[in-house]
């Protein structure tokens, strides 16, 4: 597809109240995106990964971190995608040969049950619950609260919905009580940066996000090879039916599932296509990697928004093709969504 399709969404807020945007100022993916309301932190001199505040993270918390990731030998692989099913606009090619480090990463993305043991260490506040709103599917919603809702203009199934938050997913009288092995969401990547620092990991580059998604596979389309439902099996979690208005759920799930669902990838790594967009260390450019470093590429130094991997649940071809591997996305620090969460690396 050489156009750059209608993606699921681009909600955008200020420092308190939403400011709904379009589509056009920037590919957002089908994710909700919130302006910067701080600064972030610089990484920390001589690891382009880590900040300070890594090093200050707790001894215990750092080994029961890292005893959940896998080690990865690095090497060369072919990043990016000149396929044409690819989106050029959003920076996908051209396929470019990257020669990456050693790293670990985790094999899953981070549980609600996860990050509520990192909020009950830390009483961190996530950016949806300073903000006091979050960005919530419609059909997710009961009827009335819905059709009360303040929608956004580009995407009017993404619902402005006080209260919602990492605990309450849906909005208030939602929980995650049944939902502990799922992948957090209405998580920033500001939050998703302070469990890596109270853990001691780190978010992933892009680099090795892709490199650790491909299991392996030389510039297959998705983690298994290059059909999306070989033998009529499916294999992630993304939109069944007619989107926005009709989910058949002929994978498996609704909204998210639990972050072993599927089997895993060559190197062990689970649901790395659709589920939940994951949140990458990098700021997002569209051009930088044409020029830019060919070993251990961290991004450029500056931006606006940050990269998100990997799809979610609510990606359908026909809006938002991009549970591809070499698919890119991007929303500002500190936005959040019903469909974002991350994974962390470490090394």
């Amino acid at each position: 597809m050489a156009a750059h399709p209608p993606a699921c969404c681009a909600p955008a807020a200020g420092s308190s109240t939403p400011a709904l945007l379009t589509l056009a100022a920037r590919p957002a993916g089908e994710a909700g995106a919130a302006a910067a309301a701080h600064p972030v932190a610089a990484p920390a001199a001589g690891h382009p990964h880590r900040s300070h505040a890594a090093d200050r993270a707790h001894p215990g918390t750092l080994s029961r971190a890292a005893s959940r990731t896998v080690a990865l030998p690095g090497g060369r692989f072919l990043m990016g995608t000149d396929d044409a099913e690819g989106f050029p606009a959003d920076g996908e090619g051209p396929v470019r040969e990257i020669e990456l480090g050693p790293f670990r990463i985790d094999p899953t993305t981070v549980t609600n049950a996860q990050f509520a043991t990192f909020v009950k260490a830390t009483g961190h506040v996530t950016d949806a619950e300073r903000f006091g709103f979050s960005f919530v599917f419609d059909g997710f919603l009961p009827p009335q609260v819905a059709r009360q809702a303040q929608r956004v203009q580009a995407a009017p199934w993404w619902a402005v919905v006080p209260g919602a938050d990492w605990r309450r997913p849906y909005g208030p009288g939602s929980d995650v009580g049944a939902l502990q092995n799922h992948p957090v969401v209405h998580v920033s990547w500001h939050d998703a940066q302070s469990y890596c620092d109270w853990s001691g990991t780190r978010l992933p580059t892009e680099a090795e996000w892709e490199y650790a998604a491909r299991g392996g596979l030389e510039q297959a389309r998705y983690p298994w090879g290059d059909e999306l439902t070989p033998g009529g099996r499916h294999l992630c979690n993304i939109w069944q039916g007619e989107f926005p208005t009709r989910n058949t759920a002929a994978d498996g799930h609704l909204g998210t599932a639990p972050v072993k669902s599927y089997r895993p990838n060559g190197y062990g790594l689970f649901n790395v296509a659709g589920n939940v967009w994951e949140w990458c260390a990098d700021w997002f450019s569209v051009d930088f990697h044409v020029t830019g470093p060919r070993v251990d590429p961290a991004g450029p130094a500056d931006g606006t928004s940050r990269v998100m991997r990997g799809g979610s649940h609510m990606c359908h071809a026909s809006y938002c093709n991009r549970y591809r591997i070499a698919a890119r996305s991007a929303n500002t620090p500190d936005s959040s969504a019903g469909n974002i969460g991350f994974r962390v690396a470490a090394g």
